[in-house]
């Protein structure tokens, strides 16, 4: 965790106010956490930290493109990301992040590192279903989407005709009518 010291933010010596901080975001950041879900990342993380008396504000940016593989079709694509989250942190007795709005830090730390709040951001901007923006539009041309056409179900209104039903169901279907 050694190279993850830039994300340490010192607020010790810091005057009263807003102080801006800015990372660049590649996939060694991710490496630090055993996550390699994303083929490239390419994002700029902004951190505004508002210094005030008896706590810290921390506004996190991020924005950037990030390529990963399509859940259907496997083909990489990017996908801009773009999100905010802001987080409070408080002096206490003993460490607590059990909030995730507040966090608590002991009253003799000088220090906070933002990594794994800057790594949590930008897993959870990710979209839940990566979908290509071709399929929507329909200008990927790919083999596997053509295959996933062929072998989709045919639609139900080609299915179902009166010729199709099992005889059984018309009997059942007259004690509908007959009431």
């Amino acid at each position: 965790m050694k190279p993850l010291i830039a994300f340490e933010v010192q607020f010790v010596g810091l005057k009263l106010g807003e102080h801006i901080f800015e990372y660049d975001i590649d996939n060694t950041f991710f490496e630090h956490f055993e996550y390699d879900e994303f083929n490239d990342v390419q994002l700029k993380v902004t951190l505004t930290l508002q210094k005030k008396t008896t706590l810290l504000e921390l506004d996190f940016e991020v924005e950037g493109d990030i390529n990963f593989n399509c859940d259907l079709t496997n083909e990489p694509f990017n996908q801009p990301i773009s999100s905010k989250f802001s987080l409070i942190v408080k002096f206490g007795s003993e460490y607590n992040d059990d909030n995730e709005e507040i966090l608590i830090i002991p009253h003799g730390d000088y220090k906070i590192n933002v990594a794994h709040h800057i790594y949590e951001l930008i897993v959870l901007s990710v979209p839940q279903k990566r979908l290509h923006p071709g399929i929507e539009n329909g200008t990927l041309n790919s083999e596997i989407l053509k295959k996933l056409e062929d072998l989709s179900p045919k639609s139900l209104e080609n299915k179902s005709s009166n010729n199709d039903i099992d005889p059984r169901w018309n009997s059942l279907k007259k004690l509908l009518t007959d009431k």
